[in-house]
């Protein structure tokens, strides 16, 4: 399949895992301590908020800049809820986009997330199957030496 990905996970110690991507990138992952982990690097869980915070990042940073607003700062913000039993997935999950800039068109922002939910970002389409996805997005002005 020419789309395919591969990640390769081998166990450390405890529950730590060194995984390495198919592009040759190394991070760790581990648990909390309450699960066996040492606490050396990120949860799984966290991951998929991390995968989807810098994929719909990256779709609408490359569509905003193709819209010409000018940004000097950008923050994506994810906050997921669990459910309490296992396998705890998340059930709610919100993406706040803050764009500063001078002059940014909310409605080019507006239009960015939409382009971003309904056709480009694939950890979007995926965790938008399984729990409610909102994104939600403020516009501030940069100071005039930025």
């Amino acid at each position: 399949m020419a789309n395919a990905m591969t990640v390769k996970a081998t166990l450390q110690d405890g529950m730590c895992f060194d995984a390495e991507t198919g592009s040759g990138h190394h991070l760790l992952l581990d648990a909390a301590a309450h699960n066996g982990g040492e606490d050396k690097g990120p949860r799984p869980m966290e991951m998929l908020l991390v995968a989807l915070a810098t994929c719909a990042g990256m779709d609408i940073l490359s569509i905003l800049r193709k819209k010409r607003q000018r940004i000097t700062s950008y923050e994506v913000h994810v906050h997921g809820e669990r459910t309490e039993e296992h396998p705890k997935a998340f059930v709610d999950i919100t993406v706040e986009h803050i764009v500063t800039g001078h002059a940014i068109q909310p409605q080019a922002v507006e239009r960015a997330i939409e382009l971003t939910e309904e056709r480009y970002c694939g950890a979007s389409a995926m965790l938008g199957k399984a729990a409610k996805l909102t994104h939600i997005f403020r516009v501030l002005e940069a100071h005039k030496s930025q």
